[in-house]
């Protein structure tokens, strides 16, 4: 897509279209049901109106954290991220990181606890997220050991392992992106993005 139409929808007077198109940009694999859930940070400004653009949607978001006037907000379909969360891998992998894996309310306010905690640089960055985003468990576990270094490639993610696998899925992200920004310049509302 091309850099002018983007700059222009993320310039847009209009705060419910500028918002609509920054999450249609960052969280389209995630509206298409190919993804657990997305992260996006935004102007502090934006929850309300996040509020009213996902009434009536099973999406879910919860304020992970704020800093310089900007809120990181991770979005999830409840039913979706309870399953996931209930994986043995994911489940051994948060276990070691202190997590209580049998509430995943109790695990977001974890996870945002953390954030919070590296934010005001108590603590390192809580790399574990990329869990709670459906990267795969061996990659994210390769970038903490690896300080983020050393991968065979960067995607949506860092890949350290099955980059055949991990270049496919980042291809379909990439047409999902591609199809929900033309459904919107074309006049879809968002919701009816999210509900194709």
């Amino acid at each position: 897509m091309k850099a002018e139409v983007v700059s222009y929808m993320l310039s847009a007077e209009n705060m419910t279209r500028r918002i609509e198109f920054q999450l249609i940009l960052q969280c389209a694999p995630f509206f298409k049901g190919m993804k657990t859930a997305c992260i996006v940070n935004m102007e502090k400004g934006a929850c309300e109106e996040i509020k009213k653009l996902f009434q009536g949607t099973e999406i879910e978001y919860f304020l992970l954290g704020e800093m310089k006037g900007k809120c990181m907000i991770f979005f999830f379909r409840r039913a979706v991220l309870v399953s996931y969360l209930m994986r043995d891998e994911v489940q051994e992998f948060l276990e070691k990181y202190g997590y209580e894996t049998e509430n995943v309310d109790r695990m977001l306010e974890k996870l945002s606890d953390r954030i919070c905690r590296s934010i005001g640089r108590r603590s390192c960055f809580p790399h574990e997220i990329g869990v709670f985003l459906d990267y795969p468990v061996e990659d994210v576990k390769c970038f903490i050991e690896e300080e983020g270094r050393n991968s065979l490639f960067t995607g949506y993610w860092k890949v350290y392992t099955n980059p055949e696998k991990a270049g496919m899925t980042f291809s379909a992200y990439d047409k999902a992106k591609q199809s929900a920004v033309n459904e919107y310049l074309t006049g879809m509302s968002l919701q009816e993005i999210i509900a194709l």
